[in-house]
């Protein structure tokens, strides 16, 4: 296959499995840039999003419930917990 009709194979995938095999398939470099560039990309927004998602439907209101009751009875910590020196 000619060099060309290989980059225009690869980008024509569509499924993870499909992405996973055109990986395989790139070369040790191309692979090594492959996941510079895969740690660029910004998965956070898809979780800040569920968590908005959850704290709206009242899914986190028990670790509110939490935070207070500590405060109160005075056995907050902080997170992570200081270490002494």
């Amino acid at each position: 296959m000619r060099l060309l009709e290989r980059y225009v194979s690869l980008l024509r995938v569509s499924t993870v499995a499909e992405i996973i095999d055109a990986v395989r398939h790139l070369s040790d470099t191309e692979k090594d840039e492959f996941l510079a560039r895969l740690r660029e990309v910004e998965f956070e927004d898809a979780w800040d999003r569920q968590m908005e998602a959850d704290a709206a439907a009242g899914k986190l209101t028990f670790l509110v419930k939490e935070a207070d009751a500590a405060v109160e009875s005075g056995t907050l910590r902080d997170w992570p917990a200081s270490r002494p020196e």
